[in-house]
């Protein structure tokens, strides 16, 4: 059997660096492989080769075959005629890729208009039937909106009819789920799967999440360092990995059964010496009798957020609850889980908790002060004592400060020192507190990985000595690997610095794994709250029972 794809020894450098090496596969018709590795695998980099999308800076060597064509020797019209037809591609992020100054149904029609050459008005039918295939809701109203109105998994949606709108013989998805709640995950995974056996299109499945590409694809390949290490079918893969490398990829993943004291990272694994310990039930019992014993360092009363309008003669009521009568305690040293889909109103509320949103009703008790009667100065003195780990710390950090300088500046604004040289050491201290080095003071966020620039965003919050943290999705967009070093991290430093967490994320194997308390919200309301290993192991509520089986295995 002819293969769609053939690649046969792939080298793709920048400069000096070579980031893909020696590659070769074949891709079978009506197949889906699956590649996995870490962030600088080589796993992305490889698919823009196959699609001729990398910049002019790449020097590529190699076969790249497709039906038949080395796509590396065609001409740029050649490619182009391939590109979005025959051949296409859905990317990490959608708002990225979508034009953000133009209706989504006008963007799909491009592509057919182009491609198929078909007028606009034939164009727009089909955009709204492929609209309905890929289950977006109301197709005619989300055809004339703009990309920032719709939610991720919306986006989502729009970026895989854009894929599929010229019956495409090869879908590369490159991490198309990475941001999106397991729920939202599954049903575009199922989407996907459910076209790819209408079309028997082929697809390669790029993702660092191994237990989602387990249930997704026939075989599996993985990637380290720019080299192809194993490939096999995807149980082999995951019930005999051959390579050491695979093994420690599956076992960096939380695992729901148990509970580690520490996650095992890839090197962990790779130097044989992975951690075992395992927190006994008595422990966990005896840790949550001290910290329950206390008073709570947090309380939080009937707390509502209303967002919208009211309605009139010519404008309909378009008010909604984000966050519905949400009451719960947080005790000094504990880890309060907060689960829930996209819009559930998890980060609402802690916005509402730092005092970026006002409440309409409700009160937030922190230290025995009410904080919505503080004034804006009060609140200001306490406010260092309540800090933030954003979800993407690259647009967090200032791109004309040094990471040193951000670290620093915290320091000098609340008065932690006054004295700069004072401040300069301690943030030398704090970097290599998170893993990093003093060689680092003077580097840019651009000169950073992912997993690196959570460390620095970690870093800067811990400089002015908060009480309570709240982590936003902190770790949902970072490598399995590279996620169970910032977990580990996090759990040091709260037993090093008595931290208290409210730790947000719509993963809940990892919500599991960190959390003593868990709360899960459903359209701004607690639906269900208690100990995190009662929750998922015996869970009340449908909607929760729905979220853990959502959850790749």
């Amino acid at each position: 059997m002819i293969p769609l794809i053939s690649v046969k020894q792939l080298n793709v450098s920048f400069g000096p660096n070579k980031v893909v090496e020696n590659l070769h596969f074949d891709l079978q018709k009506n197949e889906i492989l699956g590649i996995v590795g870490e962030s600088g695998s080589g796993k992305s980099v490889s698919s823009l080769a196959l699609m001729r999308l990398l910049s002019t800076k790449a020097e590529v060597n190699g076969q790249i075959l497709f039906d038949g064509q080395n796509i590396t020797k065609l001409t740029e019209d050649k490619i182009r005629r391939l590109r979005g037809n025959e051949m296409s591609m859905i990317f990490q992020e959608p708002m990225s890729s979508l034009n953000p100054s133009m209706r989504c149904g006008r963007q799909v029609c491009e592509i057919l208009q182009l491609h198929k050459k078909l007028s606009l008005k034939k164009a727009k039918q089909e955009v709204l039937q492929l609209f309905e295939k890929v289950k977006l809701p109301r197709p005619k109203e989300i055809f004339k909106s703009y990309p920032h109105q719709i939610s991720g998994g919306q986006k989502q949606r729009v970026m895989i009819a854009m894929a599929i709108a010229c019956k495409p013989k090869l879908l590369i998805a490159d991490e198309p789920t990475t941001a999106l709640d397991v729920t939202v995950q599954k049903e575009i995974l199922q989407l996907l799967k459910d076209i790819q056996e209408e079309t028997e299109m082929s697809i390669i499945f790029i993702s660092h999440d191994l237990p989602l590409v387990a249930q997704f694809a026939d075989r599996v390949a993985v990637m380290y360092h720019g080299k192809l290490i194993e490939i096999n079918s995807a149980k082999e893969i995951f019930t005999n990995p051959q390579q050491p490398y695979s093994k420690a990829l599956l076992a960096s993943k939380p695992r729901t059964d148990q509970r580690l004291k520490k996650l095992p990272t890839v090197t962990d694994i790779l130097d044989d010496n992975p951690p075992t310990a395992i927190e006994t039930k008595t422990e966990r019992h005896e840790r949550h009798d001290q910290l329950y014993a206390q008073a709570p360092l947090l309380k939080v009363q009937h707390l509502s957020k209303m967002f919208g309008s009211a309605g009139s003669w010519f404008k309909k009521d378009n008010r909604f609850y984000a966050v519905n009568d949400v009451s719960f305690e947080l005790y000094k040293g504990e880890t309060l889980g907060l689960v829930g889909e996209s819009g559930c109103g998890k980060s609402t509320l802690g916005n509402l908790i730092l005092g970026i949103e006002k409440a309409n009703a409700g009160e937030i008790w922190y230290r025995d002060q009410d904080l919505a009667s503080l004034s804006s100065q009060d609140f200001k003195k306490l406010r260092r004592e309540i800090q933030l780990i954003f979800q993407d710390p690259f647009s967090s950090l200032n791109p004309r400060l040094s990471i040193g300088e951000a670290i620093v500046e915290p320091m000098l604004v609340h008065h932690i020192y006054t004295n700069r040289k004072e401040a300069v050491e301690k943030a030398y201290e704090l970097l290599d507190r998170v893993g990093l080095s003093a060689e680092h003071f003077h580097r840019y966020p651009h000169e950073f990985s992912g997993g690196q620039r959570q460390r620095i965003g970690i870093a800067r919050t811990i400089a002015v000595q908060p009480k309570l943290v709240i982590c936003d999705e902190s770790v949902s967009a970072l490598d399995i690997s590279v996620q169970a070093q910032v977990l580990n991290l996090l759990n040091e430093l709260k037993q090093d610095f008595g931290f208290t967490y409210i730790f947000i994320s719509h993963d809940l194997s990892v919500v599991k794994y960190m959390s003593d308390q868990l709360l899960v919200m459903y359209q701004g309301q607690i639906v269900e709250h208690g100990d995190a290993d009662l929750v998922y192991t015996h869970p009340k509520k449908e909607y929760t029972r729905n979220l853990i089986a959502a959850i790749p295995q």
